[in-house]
């Protein structure tokens, strides 16, 4: 805080100018007034932290003239001064605002511990305000930035959400978001970014896999002019361009092997250097990751460094497809039927019953994003004003088939449909149906639980039944 501005009002000007003689040597900005007129006009005129009033003063009764200093100026502490003690007068004077009080006669230490008293209190005003004022505005950012295709009753995505918030609050924690297509990977990242102190700087996002692997390096640590043949000029790259607030890089896994060493570099000393300069650049950024893939699997096969997997994923927010939390599809439903009808400014259409069962048997490969685009073509096709079953077309519900066809090119469907055959073959035995299928058993696990595959196996005939 910036030296306290206090004004000095007594009717006794020797004491006034003393007063503010010695604040301004204490380092305090002060000035002096002797009459209650003169010191609204400096009120009015120049900005004051604290006014230190006399109680008897010409003009106006000092009780009066505080009423009409906290109306009008109500971020200006007053401090009293009285010469006879009356206890009344300072109860009321503490009743109408006044932040504290000095008796007559008193000494300039006098003066000078109320002033530190009385800012001590405003350090903590301001502090609070600054607080007040950043959480409601990342309320309101939030409000505006948490697209409602993560909404839901479920209590999975609410732990998400809850997730998100606690570890966006840590500036520098680095966060690993996982989850399928159409999940809402990125919504999450921004929510992060959001409600963190960064949220006054950029969210940088960047898909890894969109990046060629001759441009890769130059594009995220820039590149000095000259460095190669099409480098006309100095370039910053990506680190250069988040610093200071959030590098969120969608689809890490796809990242080039040889990139990742540089990468780890970079967070772990928090520099770069452009290619073809020696020069060490200092970033400060905090790092969201997201993945679609199996990143277990990946370092296996030895396409993802397991120390850069450690450095990214310090909080994991696992992000759960629609299929886990079918309770959600309903509020979904109802967003999104609201949401394209004000868009495309048609009246909301009656939703029949049996749409919410016919929504909720579908497994939705592509999530939250199939959901809406479903929706949005059901609101472009339909002629009428209700939506029913058959403006939502659906060809593969949750039972996977019982035959032992492959069910053509899906690559959902062809999934589970490994996965059986492998389990089938080796008498449910989840080691050597990895082996079969060339992941590791915790990879299988992760699938079974991925798809919901319940495995009933009857014990009596050997017949088995898959669902999921």
């Amino acid at each position: 805080m910036n030296a306290l501005r206090v004004l000095i009002l007594d009717d006794e000007r020797k004491i006034a100018d003393k007063v503010s003689t010695y604040l301004m040597k204490q380092g305090y900005n002060a000035q002096s007034a002797y009459f209650p007129t003169q010191a609204i006009k400096i009120l009015n005129r120049d900005p004051i932290d604290i006014l230190i009033s006399d109680v008897l003063m010409p003009e106006m009764n000092g009780l009066d003239l505080l009423k009409k200093i906290k109306s009008l100026y109500p971020h200006v502490e007053v401090i009293m001064i009285t010469g006879h003690g009356d206890m009344d007068m300072v109860i009321k004077a503490m009743h109408l605002g006044a932040v504290d009080f000095i008796k007559k006669p008193f000494s300039f230490l006098d003066i000078q511990l109320a002033i530190e008293r009385t800012g001590k209190f405003l350090r903590l005003q301001n502090q609070l305000q600054l607080v007040e004022n950043r959480s409601s505005l990342i309320s309101r950012d939030l409000e505006n930035r948490i697209e409602k295709n993560l909404i839901g009753t479920s209590k999975k995505i609410k732990r998400v959400l809850e997730t998100a918030l606690k570890s966006g609050q840590d500036r520098d924690v680095s966060i690993l978001i996982t989850g399928e297509n159409g999940t809402g990977k990125e919504i999450i990242a921004r929510i992060i970014h959001h409600a963190s102190e960064r949220n006054k700087d950029v969210f940088f996002p960047v898909n890894s896999s969109a990046i060629p692997d001759s441009l890769i390096e130059s594009e995220f640590f820039g590149h000095r002019k000259g460095s190669f043949t099409d480098a006309k000029e100095d370039k910053k790259g990506i680190f250069e361009l988040a610093n200071g607030g959030s590098l969120f890089l969608d689809e890490i896994a796809d990242m080039p092997f040889g990139l990742q060493a540089k990468l780890l570099r970079a967070l772990e000393e928090k520099k770069i250097k452009r290619v073809g300069s020696n020069k060490e650049i200092d970033v400060d950024i905090r790092l969201i990751s997201a993945t679609n893939q199996d990143i277990d699997q990946l370092i296996e096969e030895k396409k993802f460094r397991l120390d850069l997997l450690h450095r990214i994923n310090t909080v994991t927010i696992a992000i759960p497809p629609l299929r886990e939390r079918v309770e959600d599809i309903e509020s979904l439903l109802n967003y999104f039927v609201e949401y394209f009808a004000k868009r495309k400014n048609k009246p909301i259409p009656v939703i029949e019953p049996d749409v919410l069962d016919h929504l909720k048997s579908y497994y939705f490969p592509g999530n939250v994003r199939e959901l809406r685009n479903m929706i949005e073509r059901a609101f472009i096709l339909s002629g009428n004003d209700q939506l029913t079953v058959s403006d939502f077309p659906i060809t593969n519900k949750n039972v996977l088939p019982e035959n032992n066809e492959s069910p053509g090119l899906n690559i959902f469907e062809n999934e589970l449909y490994l996965i059986r055959e492998a389990m089938k073959k080796t008498n449910f035995n989840q080691k050597k149906a990895a082996v079969l299928l060339g992941i590791s058993r915790d990879a299988l696990i992760r699938r079974i639980k991925k798809y919901n595959i319940k495995i009933n196996k009857n014990f009596q005939d050997g017949s088995t039944n898959y669902t999921n």
